[in-house]
C-alpha cells in the first residue's frame, strides 16, 4: 500500500510539472504516455501495469501495440460464461520468435505483463547467461476454474480469472532445455538463468512465486497479477 501511495504522489507531482519536464522524461518515467512493451519496469511502469485490469480499452490498445512491435501474437476471444466467467480474454500464441509448449488463455493484463517479461528478461537473459537464443517456454497453463491449491473451499485461484501463468521451463536454440525443477537448485549457468529471470519477473507481475515459496511450486514459476511486487 505504501508503494502505491508513493507512486500516486510521484504521479501528482509530475502532473504539475508535466508541461516542462515531459520532453525530457525517458521511457518508463512518463505517467501520461501510453504503456509500451519496451518500457523499463520503473515504479511508473508498474503502476500502469496495475491499472490495466480496470481499463480494458487501454489494456487492449497496449497489447495491440506490442503485437505491432512483434513481441506477441494473440487472438481476441468473446466473453466466456459459467462458474468462472472471463469478460475479454485473449489466447496467446507466441512471444515473437519465442514459441510456447501450447497456446494459453490469458486476461489482457497477464498477456501484456508476460510479453514485457519475455522481451525484457527471459529472452535477453538467455543470450547473456547461456549464450543461446530463447526458443520456447514450457508451461502448465493459465486458466483453471478452481480455488487456491484445489481446495474445496476458500478463495478462487488467480487461474480462475486467467490472471496467472505457470512456467515449468525454457528451451534454447542450441537444443538445451532448462527446467525449474532440475535447474533451480544448481549452482551453474542454468540455475543462474532461472534465478535471474525469476527475480526480474517480480518487476512485471503483481506476484511471483517460485520453488523457495513452498513445495507446491517446486517445478514451476507462478506469475500472477494480484498484488504489487510480491516476490517469494
Amino acid at each position: 500500500m505504501r508503494v502505491i501511495i508513493g507512486v500516486l504522489i510521484v504521479v501528482l507531482i509530475l502532473a504539475g510539472l508535466a508541461p516542462w519536464i515531459r520532453p525530457y522524461l525517458p521511457p518508463g518515467y512518463d505517467p501520461f504516455a501510453p504503456l509500451s512493451v519496451d518500457d523499463p519496469p520503473t515504479l511508473i511502469t508498474r503502476y500502469k501495469l496495475a491499472r490495466l485490469g480496470s481499463d480494458p480499452d487501454a489494456c487492449l490498445a497496449a497489447l495491440n501495440r506490442a503485437r505491432e512491435a512483434g513481441r506477441i501474437a494473440f487472438t481476441q476471444l468473446g466473453e466466456m460464461k459459467g462458474k468462472c466467467p472471463l469478460l475479454a480474454p485473449v489466447r496467446v500464441q507466441n512471444f515473437g520468435s519465442v514459441t510456447l509448449s501450447s497456446s494459453f488463455l490469458a486476461s489482457c493484463p497477464l498477456a501484456m505483463s508476460s510479453a514485457m517479461f519475455v522481451a525484457q528478461s527471459a529472452a535477453p537473459q538467455a543470450k547473456e547467461g547461456l549464450g543461446s537464443a530463447l526458443s520456447r517456454i514450457d508451461h502448465l497453463g493459465s486458466y483453471a476454474c478452481r480455488n487456491v491449491y484445489h481446495r474445496p473451499e476458500g478463495r478462487l485461484s488467480e487461474h480462475a480469472t486467467a490472471d496467472a501463468l505457470d512456467i515449468t521451463g525454457f528451451r534454447f536454440a542450441n537444443g538445451r532445455t532448462v527446467t525449474v525443477l532440475a535447474g533451480w537448485p544448481r549452482d551453474d549457468a542454468a540455475g543462474n538463468y532461472l534465478r535471474a529471470v525469476f527475480n526480474d519477473s517480480c518487476h512485471f507481475f503483481g506476484n511471483s512465486l517460485g520453488p523457495d515459496y513452498n513445495a507446491a511450486h517446486a517445478n514451476h514459476f507462478h506469475l500472477g497479477m494480484r498484488g504489487f511486487g510480491v516476490c517469494r
